[in-house]
């Protein structure tokens, strides 16, 4: 099992993400129903366009560091828990679900919030689920291990 089997399903993970949040788009220039009475959540909007950008940002400078150390040394459940996934074992998922929320909040846009929680919720159940699948069959018992310290 190679890593790029893994890389394939987060491309399409990520794919899914930007489908949903062009639905959102299309569906709100169509239908503007808005989320809130006044812009007020604009400020938490770019809060967590911020911490999202963070997020992502440090899981992908985590996880190349990780692929390279994996190499040098023996395979462990701490391994796997380096920087933000020590919280997650999907942080990136994670970014990109605060990061369209925020967005939607900026916009005041009910259909990309609405789609932005359904394309989490199919790209945690279907998308994350296949590619630990596969880290499982890679990794074997250092990566069960991992998963039962690091719930989400």
């Amino acid at each position: 099992m190679n890593s790029s089997k893994v890389h394939h399903i987060l491309a399409h993970s990520y794919a899914f993400y930007f489908i949903a949040f062009l639905a959102g788009l299309f569906l709100d220039a169509l239908f503007p129903i808005k989320i809130f009475a006044s812009a007020g959540s604009a400020p938490l909007g770019f809060a967590l366009l911020i911490l999202a950008s963070l997020l992502i940002f440090w899981a992908q400078k985590t996880s190349h560091r990780l692929g390279k150390d994996t190499q040098k040394e023996a395979m462990t459940k701490e391994t796997f828990c380096r920087g933000p996934y020590c919280y997650t074992r999907s942080p990136t998922h994670w970014g990109l679900l605060l990061l369209m929320l925020g967005f939607g909040m900026i916009s005041n846009s009910f259909f990309i919030v609405i789609f932005t929680l359904v394309a989490f919720l199919i790209t945690r159940f279907v998308f994350v689920k296949k590619m630990e699948k596969h880290l499982v069959d890679k990794y074997g018992a250092p990566y069960v291990e991992y998963k039962k310290i690091v719930r989400f």
